[in-house]
């Protein structure tokens, strides 16, 4: 099984284009448990919260890990917390880098348009550049792959096809 996960800062695509890739190949898909999580409890999170979507995150992606299927598709985990926790508290908690990681992370440029959807907190250029840099620098610590994912809609949505095919599996 692989694993292929969604990395970067808000309003890039990732759920999107994560969505795509299921109707596309019909793999798998665990979405973004911390959206679930502010939706229930709102924005005003403290450490513990970050924490609790972590383990949340963790136990979806351990849930839909059980099914075997040859490549699942991970909306974003616990690195990507990791990313929250250092621009919401200046500090990412080792326990963050401690769960799995995923085979492949794709880093998503924040290089196309801003969309506020009431959960969304970094949406000025500065903000979504340092967010941008924050979450490399979590996959750089973590010392996992990444590809990085840039460019209009089209271009995303193809580099995301081509990475993933790189990766997948053979059939049999």
């Amino acid at each position: 099984m692989s694993r292929i996960c969604f990395h970067g800062a808000e309003s890039t695509g990732k759920s999107v284009l994560a969505g795509r890739l299921r109707q596309r190949f019909g793999w798998p898909w665990v979405t973004e448990y911390g959206r679930e999580y502010a939706e229930t409890h709102g924005t005003d999170f403290t450490m513990d919260d970050l924490l609790a979507m972590a383990r949340g995150q963790n136990e979806a992606m351990l849930r839909a890990s059980e099914a075997r299927p040859p490549v699942l598709i991970l909306d974003t985990d616990p690195l990507m917390t990791a990313a929250w926790a250092q621009m919401l508290f200046d500090h990412a908690p080792d326990e963050l880098f401690a769960y799995p990681k995923a085979d492949l992370y794709l880093l998503f440029s924040p290089d196309v348009p801003w969309v506020a959807d009431g959960t969304r907190f970094f949406g000025t250029d500065e903000a979504r550049a340092r967010f941008a840099a924050v979450a490399e620098e979590m996959l750089v610590r973590a010392g996992v792959p990444y590809a990085r994912i840039e460019g209009d809609w089209e271009e995303r949505e193809a580099q995301v096809v081509e990475a993933v095919k790189i990766r997948m599996p053979p059939a049999g």
